[in-house]
């Protein structure tokens, strides 16, 4: 187990920064994903890849477990909550869903996880949660945080290829 990763936004207030910045993809992708016909949504680019639908619905999954980190971080110090992207990508069939739908999905979690960073106590930001699947990984709550936009943005250059 090495050091544990801690966020390091500091130009405005981290979350502030954060709030910024997820607002200004909810719109980009909101606009993106309009312009995309159903049949671009859902193609595959290759076997085993995922769709545009299925990469927005990982991020899905992805907001829905990093809401809960910061949640249950805040009561619960070195909380073990990790996830299987495949089974949550299965569970969900996210392929089938209406597009519509699905971005609206995506941008009211998104708002909640803005809403939820907000109101993370800066006390709150250096307590450890732990991500790692087969041995600890610790991390700061705040790097939860700032690490969920890095992540973001690495998928959401695969919807826009």
């Amino acid at each position: 187990m090495g050091w544990p990763k801690s966020g390091r936004m500091t130009i405005l207030a981290p979350m502030q920064t954060l709030k910024i910045a997820l607002r200004q993809r909810l719109s980009q992708v909101t606009t993106y994903w309009y312009t995309c016909s159903e049949e671009t949504l859902a193609q595959r680019p290759a076997s085993g890849k995922w769709s545009k639908k299925e990469i927005l619905g990982h991020l899905i999954d992805s907001a829905q477990n990093n809401i809960r980190r910061l949640v249950v971080g805040q009561y619960e110090p070195g909380a073990h909550i990790v996830y299987n992207q495949e089974i949550w990508a299965q569970a969900s069939d996210y392929q089938s869903y209406k597009s519509g739908d699905l971005v609206q999905l995506w941008v009211l979690l998104n708002q909640h996880f803005i809403r939820v960073a907000e109101h993370l106590p800066e006390t709150a930001y250096p307590v450890l949660t732990n991500w790692g699947k087969s041995e600890a990984d610790y991390v700061t709550l705040q790097y939860v945080a700032e690490d969920y936009l890095r992540h973001l943005d690495h998928h959401l250059a695969q919807l826009y290829r």
